[in-house]
Parts: C-alpha cells; structure tokens; sequence
C-alpha cells in the first residue's frame, strides 16, 4: 500500500477472497503471559541498551497482503498489522474508533496500557509526520493518507513494544506510533493497522535502527498459494543480513530519509530471450520501487506487452481468451501451477530468477494468470507476489537491496 500506488485489478481482487487467512493461523512466537525481566511490567525493567543479534516476527499471507505480529503495550497485546514497504508510520486501530473499518479482534485500547503515552505537538516526533496538527489537547494529531484512498487520523504515540529475538530472549524497546481513532479504506477484518518499514524517519525500520545501530531488516515471504498455516519472517539488526552462496546485491537510488526503496530494473529475460525495461529511451536510474504492499508488479505498456508476447511464443499451453472474468490478462488452464518459462528479474549488478509461483496466480480453481500488469502512470512497482520466496535484505546505511532466493515456509 504505497503512498505513490496501489492498485488491485480485478483478477487480484478474486483472488484474495480464495485465500481468506484466518488470524488465529499466526505462530505466536513466545507467550506474553510471563512477565519477563525486561518487561515494562518488571519492577527491574530498564530500556535495553546491549541488544542482542536481533529481534524477528512472523509474517503470514492476507488477502493479497502480508500480516506481521507487533506485540504493543503493557500488558502487552499482539497487533496484526500490514506489512507496506511503501510508508513510514506504524499504527493500530484504537479505542475508541468512530468511523473505523470492522475489526475482528479487539482494538488496542491505550488507556490500559500502563507504557502509552501520548506526545505533544511541539515535539520533535510531532514535527517529523508530515500531516501532524495540534489537538485541543496539545496533542500530536495526525492524518496519514495512502496511495489506494485509505486514510488512518490519530493520535501520535510512544508505547512499548516487545519482540521475539534470536537468543530466545524478549526485547522491549519504545517506538512512536499511531493510534488511529479513524480509520477507512480497503482493508478487512483480519487488519488491524499497518507496519511501515519504508525508509522515513518514524518507520519501523528506522526506529529500531537506534536500538541496533544499524538501520537493516530483512523479509522473507511465503507465496499466497501455499499451506495458509506457513508463515514468513521479517528480522531486525544484525541478524537481518542477507549473505551467502546465491547472494545479489542492487543500489538503492532512494535518497536519504525517502520513504520508498527505489532500484534500477533493467530488464526481465524470459527463458533466455532478454526484454528491456525501456527500448527507445536511456533508462533511467531507480525507476521501480520494491513495495510490499502491493499485491501485483506494475509495468510500463509497452515493456510489460512485450513480456507477455514472448511469454506466449515459450509457452506450450494455450492461452485462455473465452474467460470475460479474466479480461485480457495472460492466464492459462491448469491443474498446478504454469509450467515455465522462467523470468529472471534483471536489477542493476543483481539478476533475480522467478519460479512460475512468483509469477503466476490462480484467481479461481484450475486457471493460473500472469501477476504482473502494465501501467501508464510512470509509477512502476515490483510487488509482493514476485517477492515470495525471495529472502530479501533493505539496508538504509549502504543503501543496497539483497537477494537471495529461499524457501520462505521453512524459516
């Protein structure tokens, strides 16, 4: 859900309502039922100043986005919130919430949480959100808006929040937050906010950069037609580091402080037929953004028509073209999944291969469709469906994007 784009087609749209993922799949990651040491709630609780090697949560598949568990408050209460490279703020829906989308589970309720507190509008955090204005209360107030017409209006916030952490200890630190009051748009009953991990000031990413040092994170997302009980990662400090036999590394051109991870594609090789981003222009530099939120990879016409020519001449199967449901996207009948050509993504020093699984969608039983779209708007996306399986590393101090292809189910 980037603040520049976000679009759903109406192949997508079929398709999330088949993989409804139901909240209670969600692998809790440890019980927050002890009160650890380093718990707001313990008399000896102090902020963590010697982390450990890094914190993770789980991210599982949600309608055509990606759900990560953000443990918040004192008590603490797991959120589910989207995962949305794309922005910066982090926020939940609150109590009370007029005007608010329907929610399954309860709403985070800040006035039981021993650990929020509401910041001033005068404040430095209050000053670094852009749409921020000044309560009747002195408060920090907010309106936040995104790209697909959704909007969040709250209040800014410190709370703690507490992480699962790769010594199998709990880490709590303090982030800024919104605590959105109202909140519309295109989201269902299994969303409970939204997790931005863009490179802005307030995003997660950056906030728990102060506690490692490092602004690093790393995700590893499962396809959308796989087991609805696996799930994903998303790892934190300097566990987050992507290396290792496979390992390709992209400049991110986003300049500093920018919310969205900017890169250079090239091109994309079908098999090994090359077809370039741009045929009669000089290509420009950073000109696809990697969003997480965005379910399909959006295209120039021109660049994606020509990818889907030379994906019908490598292609056994017949296109389906008596289907008025599918439009005129490239689908194909099938019982399993398309079977080739592969496409391999080539970013700037990083050629990244992608299994028919990464390209391809069935938007109802028996029939599998391209996951890639073409675009006019200039805006040009590289999106979740392409990223599964893909362990994929953002770091926002060298400014470079990994890859390496992975078998996300089994992290």
């Amino acid at each position: 859900m980037a603040n520049i784009l976000c679009f759903h087609f109406c192949f997508f749209v079929m398709y999330l309502f088949l993989y409804e993922t139901q909240i209670e799949a969600y692998n809790p990651g440890f019980s927050v039922q002890l009160i650890h040491k380093n718990s707001p709630s313990s008399p000896f609780y102090k902020k963590i100043t010697t982390p450990n090697n890094g914190v993770f949560t789980r991210v599982t598949s949600n309608n055509g986005d990606y759900l990560m568990k953000l443990t918040l408050g004192t008590p603490p209460v797991d959120i589910y919130g989207l995962v949305d490279t794309g922005s910066d703020l982090v926020w939940a829906q609150c109590a009370p919430c007029n005007g608010c989308y329907k929610q399954r589970s309860p709403m985070f309720e800040p006035l039981r949480s021993k650990t929020y507190n509401a910041m001033p509008c005068d404040s430095e955090q209050c000053n670094s959100l852009f749409g921020h204005s000044c309560s009747h209360q002195k408060l920090c107030s907010y309106s936040y808006s995104y790209g697909d017409g959704s909007v969040t209006k709250g209040v800014l916030a410190r709370e703690a929040v507490t992480f699962s952490s790769s010594n199998g200890e709990p880490v709590v630190a303090d982030i800024m937050f919104g605590c959105g009051h109202s909140n519309s748009g295109t989201f269902n009953e299994n969303d409970m906010g939204i997790i931005g991990l863009g490179g802005g000031p307030l995003s997660l990413v950056s906030q728990i950069g102060t506690l490692y040092g490092t602004r690093r994170f790393s995700q590893c997302l499962v396809p959308f037609h796989t087991d609805p009980h696996n799930s994903g990662t998303i790892s934190f400090g300097e566990d987050s580091y992507v290396s290792g036999e496979g390992v390709v590394t992209t400049p991110l051109v986003s300049e500093e402080g920018q919310t969205p991870y900017l890169v250079t594609l090239e091109g994309i090789s079908v098999g090994d037929t090359f077809v370039p981003f741009n045929s009669s222009e000089m290509l420009s530099k950073g000109n696809i953004m990697i969003d997480s939120g965005t379910p399909a990879t959006y295209l120039p016409n021109e660049f994606y028509d020509s990818l889907v020519e030379e994906m019908k001449v490598q292609s056994n199967l017949i296109p389906i073209e008596d289907d008025p449901d599918l439009g005129t996207q490239l689908c194909y009948r099938s019982e399993t999944n398309v079977d080739g050509p592969i496409l391999t993504a080539h970013f700037e020093g990083a050629d990244v291969p992608l299994m028919p699984i990464q390209t391809f969608i069935p938007p109802k039983d028996g029939i599998f469709c391209f996951a890639m779209a073409g675009t006019d708007d200039g805006d040009h996306i590289f999106g979740n469906f392409a990223q599964a399986n893909i362990l994929i590393g953002f770091d926002l101090d060298t400014k470079t994007v990994s890859f390496k292809p992975t078998d996300c189910t089994n992290q």
